[in-house]
């Protein structure tokens, strides 16, 4: 298992996990923010144009 290119296969794999983990908390984080953007808008503005 320790081959002329396992330094460079097991930093690419790392290097693989750490930007898919770093894009998974990303679009989490960014879930989260605009969920409560939304629900401060529709605070601030209870009444609905289809609501008549």
């Amino acid at each position: 298992m320790t081959g002329p290119h396992f330094g460079f296969i097991a930093a690419s794999y790392g290097i693989g996990f750490v930007v898919v983990a770093g894009l998974i908390l990303w679009t989490w984080v960014d879930h989260r923010v605009q969920t409560r953007a939304l629900k401060a808008l529709e605070a601030a503005n209870p009444r609905r144009r289809s609501a008549r």
